[in-house]
């Protein structure tokens, strides 16, 4: 098993079914918000469709788990994190922003948080399974 291929197999799988859980999801909701509510609360649906993006990226490149594959997830994760911390912490700061929740509003408490906790485990998944340099010869 090569080290890219290490992001699929194991623990990695449970990841990626959990990503592709929340891309699903998250697609779903956030077409039927956009079609039928969008003028209630468009910054959430929008910030949705996002996240829906994200998760998708994130899934498929997990996945793929090619070095190219590697990086894409990595760059999904990342905004991924700072997307949760930022929305969780503006969606108290400025409530009325959000009448309706988003994924990662409250940072993700609707979710029971695992909105929050995933981009972490995803992030340590990746580290864990990226490739070891050969030591320098002497």
């Amino acid at each position: 098993m090569t080290d890219a291929a290490a992001t699929r197999h194991g623990p990695g799988r449970i990841l990626i079914l959990v990503y592709g859980v929340f891309a699903l999801s998250a697609t779903a909701r956030a077409s039927v918000q956009i079609a039928t509510q969008f003028d209630e609360a468009p910054i959430a649906y929008i910030l949705s469709a996002v996240a829906a993006v994200i998760y998708c990226a994130a899934t498929f490149a997990l996945a793929k788990a090619t070095k190219v594959s590697r990086r894409i997830a990595l760059v999904a994760i990342l905004i991924e994190l700072v997307g949760v911390i930022a929305i969780g912490a503006f969606s108290y700061a400025v409530p009325e922003d959000f009448p309706d929740a988003t994924v990662w509003s409250h940072f993700g408490q609707g979710y029971g948080f695992v909105p929050l906790v995933l981009p972490v485990l995803g992030l340590l998944w990746l580290r864990h399974t990226r490739e070891q340099l050969p030591a320098e010869s002497a």
